[in-house]
């Protein structure tokens, strides 16, 4: 631990979304009574002018409140908004990524050179990049590009679904060209209190990782630490794939006992998947609030389930597109660009018989197969006993 006011760990919120805001609100709580941090908390602003006129981050400074994303909950007076980048950061030692996935590259670009020796990272960003040698996980990612350590943390933290979260997404959205969207999450239950959990993931460095949970740690909000850095970070990404699924079922009105089986299918193949991909990943990964908790609070609710029952609902003749602008107002579904993502893997490697369920919401989702295909795909039923243990099969 370091000592002395010049010492002490200055922490950095790169996004400031409704998830984001929400972050920053709990990391500064706990910055002000941690003798280890310093109390102030600067958190990077997308700058976006307000209808009064007054610039978002001059008005998150002068009320203490993200009054955009995150109305009617104080922040905290040390949580300083900045809409210059490399301003925030400078003199940070501990980065917190929440923005959405596909900005992390080029954000992570404009960042090299210009961080504090011996800063550190952790990713609160469900997704991943797929590039011509495969796919890359955020952590990597920032990893690779910024040559610093990051953990990242994930968990059962559903979506309220409120416009807060809409108008954000759409303002990257115009900034950044058209590319697709994802990553933010309006976590009001957390920022009002109500007891939630995640969890840590990291790499070798356990003390790097029990200094992040330190930082999240309160009564109301637990953090586990995991040595499965890819574990966490894949049932993170996944389980918005099995939403679409669940939320087809929803729409056509299959009941409780078929979602439950596809809640089930979903999670082997979550597992199979992901230790394909990276034979250390841990079984018990799957069981932290990561995991299965995760798996089970996004198929019950969230905008991934709500727009795939509406798309069920109508047969599929409306697109993901149409609906996500009439439901989300612009904001983009995590689930419906990671499977086409984890389909691309699936193709490249040849294994979509091994994962029929991922593999059918993909085509689902582009108008290549009817909604209830996501039952029918049950009649060929994979095999995945060459998947057991850690044991990798190629």
């Amino acid at each position: 631990m370091k000592n002395g006011h010049a010492d002490k760990h200055r922490v950095a919120v790169i996004g400031s979304g409704n998830w984001g805001s929400v972050a920053s609100r709990l990391i500064a709580s706990n910055t002000a009574k941690l003798p280890a941090f310093h109390d102030e908390v600067r958190m990077w602003v997308f700058e976006e002018t307000l209808p009064t006129g007054e610039k978002l981050s001059e008005s998150i400074n002068q009320a203490h409140e993200n009054c955009k994303y995150l109305p009617g909950i104080k922040l905290g007076t040390n949580v300083i908004a900045d809409p210059d980048l490399e301003s925030a950061v400078k003199d940070a030692d501990m980065l917190v990524f929440v923005t959405p996935h596909q900005f992390v590259e080029g954000i992570c670009k404009k960042l090299v050179g210009k961080l504090r020796p011996g800063a550190e990272a952790i990713s609160l960003i469900k997704g991943m990049e797929v590039k011509m040698e495969g796919p890359c996980m955020i952590s990597k990612l920032i990893t690779d590009t910024l040559g610093i350590n990051c953990c990242v943390l994930m968990g059962a933290n559903i979506a309220n679904e409120a416009s807060i979260c809409s108008t954000y997404d759409a303002k990257f959205l115009v900034a950044f060209k058209g590319k697709k969207l994802s990553g933010c999450a309006s976590q009001m239950q957390i920022a009002v209190e109500k007891f939630s959990e995640a969890t840590i993931g990291y790499r070798e460095d356990k003390q790097a990782a029990n200094r992040w949970a330190k930082l999240f740690t309160t009564s109301y909000f637990l953090v586990a630490v995991v040595e499965d850095i890819e574990g966490v970070e894949l049932c993170g990404t996944l389980k918005n794939v099995v939403a679409i699924a669940a939320g087809l079922v929803d729409g056509l009105d299959m009941g409780n006992n078929t979602k439950a089986a596809i809640m089930r299918i979903g999670l082997r193949e979550m597992r199979a998947f992901s230790k394909l991909l990276f034979p250390s990943v841990r079984d018990n990964t799957f069981f932290e609030s990561c995991g299965v908790a995760d798996l089970i609070t996004t198929c019950l609710g969230g905008r991934n389930r709500r727009v795939a029952e509406a798309f069920a609902r109508n047969g599929g003749k409306r697109s993901f597109d149409e609906l996500e602008a009439e439901m989300l107002h612009g904001q983009k579904l995590q689930g419906v660009s990671t499977a086409r993502e984890v389909y691309e893997v699936l193709t490249y490697h040849g294994w979509q018989e091994l994962f029929p369920l991922l593999s059918t919401v993909h085509e689902i989702c582009i108008g290549q197969l009817p909604p209830t295909s996501i039952v029918e795909y049950s009649e060929h039923t994979p095999n995945l006993s060459l998947i057991g243990g850690s044991t990798p099969c190629y």
